[in-house]
């Protein structure tokens, strides 16, 4: 895949991070001057951009190549010579909010791992001649981290002196990201099973071209989450959510296999909260639904003990939701025991899939 501008369309995120990290690897600042990273750069995220590609095959043969952006980006050079580029996952853009919401949720898995950061080390040497030439190119080796692993890339980058206090630092060439090399495999095939009828190859590309500014830095080019500025970019709109997009939502969160609880228990796992986090703050925007939280099992055990943990577990969700403050009448807690498995109870990976919570809702 290659880049371009943020598109608008169904994608792979995966390929996003890639893009991510070939962003940073960006020298920035190339200034003429004794030590180029005095006083630090800041990217300058309005005038910056950062597209990911992906490859889909339609049940009917058909190659769909899709390009699509984020809104969020912070980043920034120190007077060290560490440069950083920070993308915010959240703000995942591919035009049709239920997309984002999927790549949010199966894809990237935002609620556990919000932003792809990508970093390298710069030399002075690099950019010294930058203001006589106005433009170089350069290979660098970068790290991109994303969805908890720190993966080794390369990028092939034009660095161009804009004026005194800009620089420019563009992709020559698209870089390529696997999914594997983070994690995102198994996540790719819950984007492919939650659209149906289509395949995704399983690697992205990102395109970048990003501005850098002389500007004074009072901490590391990676900003604090509670500063102002792009943290928290989201492209849905504030506030309680269409019923369209509520239902699209929790058949989305269903898919996700990120409520867990002790073996054989009620319990709930503590890695359980970020989504649960994110479920609370959508049935908050869905006030007009009534949830519907099913809990399901494998076929290990009796039919009898598995209907039991699947009400059990249902109603552990429940409760969680009502200690928080939802109304009773906005939710309603079912177990379907054994009684309606995704895949074949055949193996340790297919059993595991059919343990879940699902939601369904519907308009009061």
């Amino acid at each position: 895949m290659h880049f371009s501008h943020p598109g608008r369309r169904d994608r792979p995120l995966h390929h996003a991070a890639a893009m991510l990290a070939a962003l940073l690897a960006i020298s920035g600042p190339a200034i003429g001057q004794e030590d180029p990273f005095a006083g630090g750069w800041v990217l300058d995220a309005p005038d910056s951009s950062l597209a990911f590609q992906s490859i889909k095959t339609l049940a009917d043969g058909t190659v769909k190549v899709e390009s699509n952006g984020f809104a969020g980006l912070a980043g920034g050079i120190d007077p060290d010579g560490t440069a950083r580029l920070r993308v915010l996952l959240d703000s995942v853009d591919t035009g049709i909010d239920l997309r984002n919401v999927r790549m949010r949720f199966l894809f990237f898995e935002t609620f556990r791992f919000p932003e792809a950061v990508a970093q390298l080390k710069l030399d002075p040497a690099m950019v010294a001649g930058l203001p006589d030439s106005r433009r170089s190119t350069l290979t660098l080796p970068f790290t991109l981290s994303m969805h908890g692993a720190t993966v080794p890339l390369e990028a092939r980058l034009a660095l161009t002196h804009l004026d005194g206090d800009r620089v420019s630092v563009a992709s020559l060439e698209p870089v390529s990201v696997p999914a594997a090399a983070f994690g995102l495999d198994a996540n790719v095939g819950k984007l492919e099973e939650a659209v149906g009828g289509i395949s995704i190859v399983p690697t992205a590309t990102v395109s970048f071209d990003l501005q850098f500014r002389r500007g004074p830095q009072t901490g590391p080019s990676a900003p604090d989450p509670a500063a102002p500025g792009p943290d928290g970019v989201a492209l849905e709109a504030a506030g309680d959510f269409p019923v369209e997009a509520c239902i699209g939502r929790f058949e989305i969160l269903s898919r996700t296999g990120n409520i867990h609880f002790a073996p054989g228990s009620a319990a709930l796992d503590p890695d359980s909260l970020p989504l649960l986090a994110s479920l609370l703050d959508i049935v908050r925007r869905c006030p007009g639904m009534r949830v519907e939280i099913g809990g399901h099992t494998d076929s290990d055990g009796s039919w009898a003990a598995n209907q039991a943990l699947s009400e059990a577990r249902a109603q552990a969700v429940m409760d969680h939701l009502l200690a928080e403050g939802i109304a009773p009448e906005q939710l309603a807690a079912r177990g379907y025991g054994e009684t309606r498995p995704l895949v074949a109870n055949d193996g340790a990976a297919n059993k595991a899939r059919n343990r879940r919570i699902g939601f369904i809702a519907q308009p009061r």
